[in-house]
């Protein structure tokens, strides 16, 4: 199999599946059964596909202000503009009015992306010719400065929410562009870890949720700090969000789960590894505040994708009765045995119980 940063693609397109169900759907059929040399082929044929099954359903509209010279009176006067028509022997009236637009922000984005990946030499003609094809129906929105996406302040509503997974392949195409030699081209970088660790940490949240439908609990949760009586409630707001990756709880069971994906997952110095020390103390917190009444019923797990490294963290010890472990998980195996593994580690602290489709995407 093809590998980007030590990852096999397939693997990647199958962590996709579980961040986002929609590419469970017939529509993607094609793109689940093809073999792909790099991640920039793979986001190009999710797009093509996720683009045109966007235009059947119809493309996102928002009310954008329009300026028209009109016969007739629509929405608001503009009474300076009227007076230029009539001094230039033009019977119409300057109009402001509202009016429902595809060229939005959100198209925008598409449209950039689609462009984007046309240029690069990494995506297949068979998958440039279908992202060709979805920028026909594109023709009338405007392209964006990838540099100017401000994509923390998206927000998804419902009449956006099919542009979830869009838009998230989207940002995985234009976020960190590189650029190219000749001015105004980009080029894209490889999926980077940042992406990667975004992606890992959605991933290992929704297979637990759809496999392991046993567990009361399976989101990210924030903690509240473990004061005493005498905290000053006025001083509670400069204290950090405790706000982990996974919560999972099995009656009074509970695992937090923090997963890291970095190049190194562990400290060297003088030929000695260690845990990171900042990994450790966050998933020791997490875990003392949650169990403030010291029952012993929640244990921590930091949850590192495998690298290529020689030694991987591999470990557990018990700090006042709650067991905190660090381990890795293999993404560059077969998906039947990175499922197993995930598997293995609910076993390890749930005990056996009856999964839903135990392996596969």
């Amino acid at each position: 199999m093809i590998k980007d940063k030590g990852i096999w693609i397939k693997n990647i397109y199958y962590m996709l599946t579980y961040a986002f169900q929609v590419l469970r759907q017939s529509d993607f059929e094609e793109v689940a059964a093809e073999e792909f040399d790099q991640t920039a082929d793979l986001f190009a044929a999710i797009l093509a596909k996720g683009i045109a099954r966007q235009v059947k359903q119809g493309l996102y509209r928002e009310y954008a202000v329009r300026q028209k010279d009109l016969p007739a009176l629509k929405g608001k006067l503009n009474l300076y503009g009227t007076i230029q028509n009539h001094w230039q022997g033009k019977p119409r009236l300057a109009c402001e009015f509202d009016e429902l637009s595809e060229n939005n922000q959100w198209n925008q984005i598409l449209k950039t992306a689609v462009w984007i990946l046309l240029k690069e030499p990494a995506v297949k003609q068979k998958h440039k010719a279908e992202l060709k094809k979805v920028l026909l129906y594109l023709d009338g929105v405007d392209r964006i400065d990838p540099a100017k996406i401000r994509w923390d302040q998206l927000r998804f509503q419902r009449n956006n929410q099919n542009y979830r997974m869009l838009i998230h392949i989207c940002y995985f195409v234009l976020d960190g562009l590189l650029p190219a030699a000749e001015q105004g081209r980009y080029k894209i970088a490889s999926f980077t870890e940042k992406h990667m660790e975004q992606l890992f940490e959605r991933f290992v949240l929704e297979y637990f949720r759809r496999h392991h439908p046993y567990l009361d609990e399976v989101k990210r949760a924030q903690i509240p700090w473990n004061l005493d009586d005498r905290a000053d409630e006025s001083m509670i707001r400069f204290l950090p969000v405790m706000q982990t990756d996974i919560t999972l709880r099995y009656k009074e069971q509970v695992l937090i789960v923090d997963t890291k994906y970095y190049s190194h997952t562990m400290q060297s110095q003088y030929g000695n590894h260690k845990l990171h020390s900042g990994h450790l103390y966050q998933i020791f917190t997490y875990v003392k505040n949650r169990d403030a009444e010291n029952t012993g019923r929640v244990s921590g797990l930091l949850l590192y994708a495998k690298t290529e490294e020689a030694i991987a963290p591999d470990c557990e010890f018990s700090f006042g009765g709650n067991r905190i472990s660090a381990r890795t998980l293999d993404l560059n195996r077969d998906f039947r045995e990175i499922a197993g593994q995930l598997d293995q580690i609910a076993r390890a602290y749930f005990g056996e119980q009856e999964l839903r489709e135990p392996f596969g995407p």
